[in-house]
């Protein structure tokens, strides 16, 4: 691992380098040197950066995961402009996966030694609290072992005002059932000026960290997210991260950030931005692992951005090279041209062929599976 000093000398621009010193004091970075790193052109002395507090908090270890991804439903009352996945009740494409059906994929999955499954949906009228604790309970039986990841806080809070529950009493009921962590959908981007061109009807940020919040009181684990790429500004990203800092000052639960890059084809948005570039995806991560010093890991979706790109951000921040998502649904639905699943060895390889040590690991980040790095 370099040194404090060793890092600090290889930094040319001076106002990354105040960062740099500020990182190595452990102290928080503040909101305006955000936005800084956010605009600068300077991204090698940002990876410096970015790369030390990897290596100070992971060693050389990178973390992946086996699992499946289950859409049990495309159905949703939202129907936000961002999401090419959803539509309405009724429509011919829509779809229910029954219990019989879930318990199949997920038998099938196991047999086939995934150690997750991965939950999310949309917000379906016809569904209830049956469904979803039966849903857990059955896969929960198929494997008692499995990490069970499952829905986002805009399901939370949809399950609540549909059963008339109050939200603390549908978290303890589905953590009963068997949920051991929550996926960070559905943040998107807390600016409201944003959010209601985007997703209008989904709830609005401080109601996302507000279900986090009971989550982590109840002592659940989860991920949180930010969607780029889309009509969002500097500023708009700024108070993103500063949001999700502040709740984990207080919480501790968030234990990854994932930021997804938007995939805009065949939603109905119209975005303002081109792809991003690889200085866009780069500035991000990088600026988002020095800024959230208080949360330890940092996922790249090879799905989101390719297994090219995600193999390079395991040299700015990168510690998680997230998972082989069985049948993923919802971005490729918005264009996403990368494969729907993936497999343990190509992403062992991808780990492997950047110099690092693969970690096969949950959502809980404990290590599962043979073979571990050490």
């Amino acid at each position: 691992m370099n040194s404090e000093k060793q890092l600090l000398n290889q930094i040319k621009n001076p106002r990354i380098r105040a960062i740099a010193e500020t990182v190595c004091s452990r102290k928080p970075v503040e909101p305006a040197a955000l936005a800084e790193m956010l605009a600068t052109d300077d991204i090698l002395d940002l990876a410096a950066v970015a790369g030390f507090i990897c290596r100070r908090l992971h060693g050389n270890r990178v973390f992946y995961g086996v699992n499946m991804n289950l859409n049990y439903t495309n159905m949703c009352e939202l129907r936000c402009p961002l999401c090419a996945f959803s539509c309405d009740p009724g429509d011919e494409k829509g779809y229910v996966l029954s219990l019989d059906e879930i318990e199949y994929r997920v038998r099938a999955a196991a047999a086939d030694g995934i150690d997750e499954v991965h939950i999310v949906g949309g917000l379906n009228p016809d569904l209830g609290m049956d469904y979803y604790e039966q849903m857990i309970r059955r896969i929960k039986a198929v494997k008692p072992d499995i990490v069970v990841v499952a829905f986002t806080a805009v399901e939370y809070d949809y399950f609540a005002r549909q059963s008339g529950l109050p939200l603390k009493e549908v978290f303890e009921r589905l953590i009963a059932a068997g949920v051991d962590a929550l996926p960070g959908g559905g943040a998107e981007i807390f600016a409201p000026h944003v959010r209601k061109v985007i997703a209008p009807k989904k709830i609005p940020g401080d109601r996302w960290l507000e279900v986090m919040r009971t989550a982590h009181q109840l002592g659940l684990k989860t991920n949180a997210t930010i969607l780029y790429n889309h009509r969002e500004t500097i500023a708009d990203i700024v108070d993103h991260l500063v949001r999700i800092r502040a709740l984990q000052d207080v919480t501790g639960g968030f234990k990854t950030f994932v930021p997804l890059a938007f995939h805009g084809r065949n939603t109905r948005i119209g975005a303002v931005k081109d792809a991003s570039t690889g200085f866009d995806d780069i500035r991000l991560y990088c600026s988002a692992r020095i800024f959230l010093h208080n949360v330890p890991h940092l996922k790249a979706l090879w799905m989101y951005v390719g297994e090219k790109t995600a193999q390079v951000l395991l040299n700015f921040g990168v510690d998680d090279l997230s998972a082989t998502y069985r049948n993923e649904k919802v971005v490729h639905a918005a264009g996403a041209e990368t494969p729907d699943d993936g497999s343990e060895a190509r992403l062992r390889e991808l780990i492997e062929n950047a110099g690092r040590i693969p970690v096969r690991t949950t959502a809980l980040y404990e290590s599962a599976g043979e073979g571990q790095g050490k």
